[in-house]
């Protein structure tokens, strides 16, 4: 992370020329290297990720970062189920995007929900080829939500897909893969 330095307003001084008068005396600011400071960039995380497997069963969730509601066991489940069952209903109205139509004159997959936002978190879903559903609860700062989903993907995929211990649609148990997303998700 390269952390800039740049002036803010601070304590005030009285200026040379005008002794009533008072001018504000800089203090330094940290800021990332996106311009944002560093107070606004610590509000970008990753709460928590959950994997959903092509039945609308949860395999797997794990929080990174306080932020959410505490959630129980049974909560998360339902949670899993309702976003599976939403996310089938919304892939059946949603249009199908204007593209050639694919050999054998099927019609082109839709995705739906990719993401939901509020003002206290957004929800990123990444759906894979197997119907395996990724939910990404982030702070709606948190910039390519997108491409970090896909990397999580690509990290179950290393790390869970290849062991050959796991049972698929089944829950993931796999510690090298706990340890890989704690790694990239977990700001130091």
């Amino acid at each position: 992370m390269q952390v800039r330095t740049g002036v803010c307003g601070g304590a005030r001084q009285p200026e040379a020329s005008h002794p009533n008068r008072y001018r504000r005396r800089a203090s330094p600011v940290r800021l990332h290297a996106t311009g944002l400071r560093v107070s606004e960039v610590a509000a970008m995380v990753v709460f928590a990720l959950l994997i959903i497997n092509k039945a609308g069963g949860l395999i797997f969730n794990r929080t990174f970062a306080p932020g959410l509601q505490k959630l129980d066991s049974n909560d998360y489940l339902i949670l899993a189920g309702t976003f599976h069952g939403i996310h089938a209903i919304s892939r059946t109205i949603s249009p199908a995007p204007p593209v050639q139509p694919l050999p054998g004159n099927r019609r082109p997959p839709t995705t739906g929900i990719e993401s939901m936002e509020s003002s206290h978190f957004r929800l990123t879903c990444f759906q894979t080829p197997t119907g395996v559903k990724f939910l990404l609860f982030t702070s709606p700062e948190q910039p390519n939500t997108d491409a970090v989903v896909r990397r999580c993907y690509e990290i179950y995929g290393e790390f869970v897909m290849k062991n050959p211990f796991y049972s698929l649609e089944m829950p993931v148990r796999v510690e090298k893969f706990d340890r890989a997303l704690g790694a990239y998700l977990v700001r130091p």
